[in-house]
């Protein structure tokens, strides 16, 4: 009595496309199918040749990689203006010839090339000859360890935040950037001897997890020109 012929699994859909994508020469040997295979157009109820439907799939395609150009194309642009700015923004950090007038330039500057509303600036450990200036006033122990402990610039809410205290108007301050100032310019890591807040009423000019990368030119570019201020 022979023994019984097992049950053969059902072929699925991605057994045929598994053999179909190794099996290239399929098309060239039944190349008739390629024209009759009808399929339903994404973009009507009509229907499409096989051929039809891949030229559609190609010019998608295409247009995603368009987009994703003009993209590319944009934040480059973005990129270009702002690296222009900070770079203006510097050329009036060297040109100040006045140490005592340094902080109240770097602020002004700031605000105008880069168009923040509001901009504020603190700076502790100074020279004796600078303690009693207004930017090396009013800064708590608390905002000092605060300014510490940020290893990047902050981005976001500026609720419960001390800094924001330092703005004109706090009150309008709806998203707020915090920018942490090391000595030698080093980012990280090491105790803050100051720290500039960028406030603006839109509460999405600072996001939360947005890149950060030319705040930290400017916390960089900042903390070396103040580095003036400090003793000797």
């Amino acid at each position: 009595m022979t023994a019984p012929t097992p049950p053969m699994n059902p072929i699925t859909e991605d057994d045929i496309a598994n053999w179909l994508a190794n099996s290239p020469d399929f098309f060239e040997r039944h190349a008739e199918l390629l024209a009759s295979v009808q399929l339903t157009s994404p973009h009507g109820n009509r229907a499409v040749s096989l051929q039809e439907r891949q030229a559609e799939m190609l010019r998608e395609k295409i247009k995603a990689l368009e987009h994703r150009i003009m993209d590319m194309v944009r934040h480059g642009n973005e990129n270009m203006v702002i690296a222009d700015r900070i770079h203006r923004w510097a050329k009036a950090l060297l040109l100040v010839q006045s140490s005592r007038a340094l902080p109240a330039t770097l602020v002004a500057e700031l605000q105008g090339q880069f168009m923040v509303p509001q901009v504020a600036l603190k700076v502790w450990d100074v020279d004796e000859r600078y303690a009693q200036e207004p930017f090396a006033q009013g800064v708590s122990a608390d905002a000092k360890s605060f300014a510490s402990s940020l290893t990047h610039p902050y981005c976001g809410m500026a609720t419960g935040v001390e800094a924001v205290g330092w703005l004109d108007d706090p009150g309008t301050a709806l998203s707020i950037a915090l920018v942490p100032l090391r000595p030698g310019a080093l980012q990280g890591a090491g105790a803050a001897f100051g720290m500039l807040v960028l406030a603006s009423p839109d509460p999405q000019r600072f996001q939360a997890g947005f890149a950060t990368d030319f705040l930290e030119r400017i916390a960089e570019l900042a903390s070396a020109a103040l580095s003036r201020l400090r003793p000797r």
